[in-house]
């Protein structure tokens, strides 16, 4: 994912964001993803998402009307396998 200057960004750089863990998330199923709260600052209006087993590894920024209509396609079942 590249910013408006078309910079990568990575976890470090989204060092400010506070991340919440998916309620999906948990135990021992190694499926675990964060994402940061599109309201607060320093990243107001957009959504962090990253692998919370590896926090400083990759992460993505995105724009939160983008992470909404990804979400309720998920919900509509668009992706099931």
């Amino acid at each position: 994912m590249t910013t408006s200057n078309g910079r990568s960004l990575t976890a470090p750089e989204l060092e400010g964001a506070i991340w919440k863990k998916s309620s999906y998330s948990g135990g021992d199923q190694g499926q675990c993803v964060e994402v940061t709260d599109p309201t607060a600052a320093p990243f107001a209006g957009q959504r962090g998402i990253r692998d919370s087993k590896n926090p400083k590894g990759p992460a993505l920024l995105i724009p939160q009307g983008s992470f909404a209509n990804f979400m309720a396609a998920v919900k509509a079942g668009e992706f099931d396998i």
